[in-house]
């Protein structure tokens, strides 16, 4: 087997495949035989003296051939063949088939040269002119090693009959330029890759390859007798053809004249054991060739040092120690740090810490959680205090018209007044009157309901309000921060999917509030609004587009509204308004928090709604219709039938939107005293109760959070007056209690008309902070 899988020309007609012989032996060549008019063809050439394993066995003495080997006169030299381009002179194109002999007679013309020259010229002439096929002479070079080899300047030159050297060597010179512009682009390629690529990818394109399917062989002759080089090897297990290529191609030539391609030896493994001569792997050979030249091999370079990522796993593992000790020392070190510090010894309680006990710990002593409430039994407090306290604070200008009132609750005493019988506008202490009729004639555990009920037609349901404003659209597990225990619409959805399936339409029903949906003296803004909407029986978070958000834009129609959600969440269809049957089947049922919780919603967060809900089931309870007018005059019924004067009180709505709402400010102080009055002295007191539990806080909830009681000459009753406040344009009214320096409770009511909001806000917190300050004995 070779030691080249290229394809290689025959160096000679030796077989050499089981003989090592690595001389040549000269190709016999015979004479032309006499044969008739129709033979064609080469005869029998083989002679006795051809050694054993040549091509031909010894068959027939020669014949004497003229010109050959007898003395003849030499035939005229053939004519010049016609100009072919270099494939056809190299014959790399596809071989002929070949033609039928015609008659006449063919003859070869052998040159043969001195024995030590190694190429022969073959040129094969046929009878015809006509239908000559010029044939291009081709030189067979045979293996010549170099201790046999012989100085190649004796060959004689054939420039005037070898035009194929001049275009064999300008095909060389392009080759070289492309190769050397190959090499070029290669190395700008490289550079390039090596810069992306991180040390571990360059090191494994650096590694070089055990083998490759290359051979160097160093070939001393001069550049214009060498051979151009072979192509690129084909991919293994594919035979190029004869025409592949540009270079002239090794051809096996028949007795009879026949000429055949020599198959190329692909396919065959290299050795391992020579790594330095194998540099390259098998390229796939394109037909037909590309324009642009082959790719050079990837260069050899010495392999650099392996990244730190390849070293032995013994190495890694001994790094990785070492980086966990320094982690571990540097965590120690911090810590210890840390520790040393005051303050974290303190809160360690370690015993270096500045704070640790000197001692023993004393025993644990027994502690009374109970807040001391108002002194009742200290020295009542005097009309001259009060007024002096007050004197300065109420002088200010930016009241406007000022009336109010001050009361001591123990004993029911008038401490200080002015004008407080004459009616004024209240605002939202108007809340602190419809609060107190809702304690003192509804059932404090009262809890608004909302059903779903069966409607008049199949697939049909029916919302029916029962005046709860506070069903909150949060899901079911999430408390409403407005309404604490406020019912979930997902609960009345997930009964009604329960009971009844497949529900199509849902109708509302609002029936229960009567007259119109806004009071009078309500102006064109106020609903919908921030404060306010449209009152009807039922509504999600108080009409509220945000849930969690008080001072939230509130929506128009909120009945609606939330039936219209309702019906989504169900995948029903909205139905418009109803009237539920009286013997509808309930399918689901969802219910408020108790009344006292919810007058202590209205009176913290000044809610206008809510207020306006609660007024409505005071009506009801009262025999009046659940309108604004209905709960107006149940409210007045309610306070003059529990003893309190309502001389010049007017209402128009229960929340002090109305700007007609008319409230005498000893009225508000009659009803707070009784609500702060110790147990037993007033019958109403225990119910009233809840009225000062809803009072905010200064600088702490509601309405009393921000922006109140945050100047130097007010900080001082931050978190010691609680008092509901109202507020229109023009209108700053501050009703509730304080403690005082010795203790006893203050019940007051200021109410200015005239002022600016701002201004006169802050002047009703002096007044306030002044009964804090004052020791009014």
């Amino acid at each position: 087997m070779p030691e080249n899988d290229q394809p290689m020309w025959p160096s000679s007609d030796e077989d050499r495949s089981s003989s090592g012989a690595r001389k040549t032996t000269p190709m016999s060549l015979p004479s032309p035989p006499e044969s008739g008019a129709g033979d064609a063809g080469v005869p029998k050439v083989t002679g006795s003296e051809a050694p054993k394993g040549s091509w031909f066995a010894p068959n027939v003495p020669p014949e004497p051939v003229p010109g050959l080997n007898a003395p003849e006169e030499e035939p005229p030299p053939p004519p010049t063949p016609a100009k072919q381009d270099l494939a056809d002179r190299l014959g790399s194109r596809e071989p002929k088939p070949p033609q039928p002999a015609e008659e006449g007679t063919q003859y070869i013309r052998v040159e043969q040269p001195k024995p030590a020259e190694s190429t022969q010229y073959i040129q094969v002439e046929r009878a015809e002119e006509a239908t000559r096929q010029e044939t291009p002479i081709v030189p067979v070079e045979r293996g010549v090693w170099p201790g046999e080899q012989r100085d190649r300047a004796e060959e004689p030159q054939q420039s005037e009959t070898q035009p194929w050297r001049e275009e064999l060597q300008q095909w060389r010179q392009e080759q070289q330029r492309r190769e050397e512009q190959l090499k070029r682009l290669d190395a700008q390629r490289r550079d390039e890759a090596h810069q992306m690529l991180d040390d571990a990818q360059r090191q494994r394109l650096e590694e070089p390859q055990p083998w490759a399917q290359r051979i160097e062989v160093h070939d001393n002759r001069p550049a214009e007798d060498r051979r151009p080089p072979l192509p690129p090897e084909p991919p293994r297990g594919v035979v190029p053809s004869a025409s592949a290529g540009s270079l002239a191609r090794p051809q096996r030539i028949e007795p009879d004249g026949q000429r055949f391609d020599a198959e190329a030896t692909v396919g065959i493994e290299r050795p391992t054991q020579f790594p330095g001569v194998f540099q390259q792997q098998p390229q796939p050979r394109t037909e037909p060739p590309r324009t642009e030249p082959p790719a050079e091999p990837p260069r050899q370079e010495p392999p650099s040092p392996a990244p730190a990522a390849e070293e032995p796993p013994k190495k890694r593992r001994k790094g990785k120690l070492i980086a966990l000790v320094v982690v571990v020392l540097l965590v120690l070190a911090g810590g210890g740090v840390a520790a040393a510090m005051p303050k974290v010894s303190n809160r360690l309680g370690l015993p270096w810490a500045p704070n640790a006990p000197k001692g023993d710990s004393p025993e644990p002593a027994a502690a009374t959680r109970q807040l001391p409430g108002p002194n009742a039994a200290g020295q009542a407090p005097s009309a001259d205090g009060v007024k002096s306290a007050l004197a300065a604070a109420a002088g200010n200008g930016a009241l406007g018209q000022l009336t109010g009132s001050v009361v001591d609750p123990v004993t029911g005493s008038v401490l200080w007044d002015r004008g407080s019988a004459t009616p004024v506008t209240p605002a939202s202490t108007t809340k602190v009157l419809t609060s107190a009729a809702a304690l003192l004639s509804l059932d404090h555990n009262l809890r608004l309901s909302t059903t779903i009920v069966q409607g008049a037609d199949p697939g049909t349901v029916v919302l029916v309000g029962g005046g709860d404003t506070t069903l909150t659209n949060l899901p079911l597990g999430t408390d409403s921060p407005l309404y604490p225990g406020a019912a979930h619409v997902d609960d009345l959805v997930a009964q009604v999917k329960k009971a009844a399936p497949g529900v199509k339409k849902v109708q509302v029903d609002l029936s229960l509030f009567k007259g119109p949906t806004t009071a009078p003296g309500w102006e064109a803004g106020d609903a919908p609004s921030t404060y306010a909407t449209q009152m009807a029986p039922v509504m999600a978070d108080g009409g509220r587009l945000s849930p969690k958000d008080n001072n939230s834009q509130r929506t128009a129609n909120a009945g609606s509204a939330l039936a219209a959600s309702i019906a989504s969440k169900l995948g029903a269809s909205p139905g418009g308004q109803a009237t539920a049957a009286k013997e509808a089947k309930v399918l689901a049922e969802v219910k408020s928090a108790p009344l006292t919780e919810l007058v202590s919603d209205l009176m913290e967060l000044s809610d206008d709604v809510l207020a306006e809900a609660v007024a409505r089931q005071v009506a009801l309870a009262n025999g009046e219709e659940a309108s604004y007018a209905g709960g107006a005059k149940a409210t007045i019924k309610v306070l003059k039938d529990h003893g309190f004067d309502v001389s010049g009180l007017e209402l128009s709505d229960g929340s002090g939107i109305s700007s007609l709402n008319r409230i005498p400010a000893k009225l508000l102080t009659q009803v707070l005293a009784a609500a702060a009055a110790p147990e037993g002295k007033n019958p109403g007191t225990a119910k009233l109760r809840p009225v000062l539990a809803g009072l905010p806080v200064a600088g702490g909830s509601g309405t009393l959070a921000d922006e109140r009681f945050d100047k130097p000459n007010s900080q001082a009753g931050r978190g010691w007056v609680r008092a509901k406040t109202g507020t229109l344009t023009g209108v700053n009214t501050l009703a509730g209690l304080v403690l005082d320096q010795d203790g006893r409770v203050l019940v007051f009511a200021f109410m200015s008309n005239g002022s600016d909001t701002d201004a006169g806000r802050d002047a009703l917190d002096v007044l306030a902070t002044s009964l804090r300050k004052c020791g009014c004995s």
